[in-house]
């Protein structure tokens, strides 16, 4: 089972990678970052849409106030300053939910309807938590690979050798 200091690392290292990576994206033309590029979603926008639904999606379940969605790939926001601007009131609030956890809730399980196949699911609610993450480190990959591909380099990205991170679960 993970603790909550992992839950508070992982908060950490979600926000600091999210801004990198808008960061890195804000360098591309707006028709770049939309160009389709055969990616599980389409492009750069299409995959950080993605994230930011998915987090929606999945703080919206923990919090016990689910979103409606027509599917994984419905665009939020066109526009890239909506989107990162999002992003970024996104991860206040992942942050201000995290921080409100107990060992007592991550012991907890989690209820909720799956979207791909509509279904009632139930997971020990730490489980969902670290599939959270692990879906945001997933596809963050995954523009990373793009932003490369475009000659953009995002830096290190691996959990262990961010200092912030790596400093502050000392």
């Amino acid at each position: 089972m993970i603790g909550l200091g992992y839950v508070q690392a992982m908060v950490r290292y979600n926000r600091a990678m999210n801004e990198r990576l808008y960061e890195c994206s804000a360098q591309l033309t707006d028709a770049q970052r939309k160009e389709d590029v055969h990616a599980f979603f389409q492009s750069i926008h299409g995959t950080l849409n993605h994230l930011l639904l998915g987090d929606r999606i999945w703080m919206g379940r923990f919090t016990g106030q689910p979103i409606a969605v027509r599917s994984l790939s419905h665009e939020l926001y066109a526009d890239f300053a909506t989107l990162r601007a999002e992003r970024g009131k996104t991860d206040d609030a992942i942050g201000a939910w995290a921080a409100k956890l107990t060992e007592k809730d991550l012991a907890g399980t989690l209820d909720y309807m799956s979207i791909v196949n509509p279904a009632p699911r139930s997971h020990p609610l730490w489980f969902s938590i670290a599939h959270f993450f692990n879906h945001q480190t997933h596809h963050r990959g995954q523009v990373t690979t793009l932003l490369f591909q475009r000659g953009i380099d995002p830096g290190i990205t691996d959990f262990l050798w961010l200092a912030d991170t790596r400093e502050k679960t000392a």
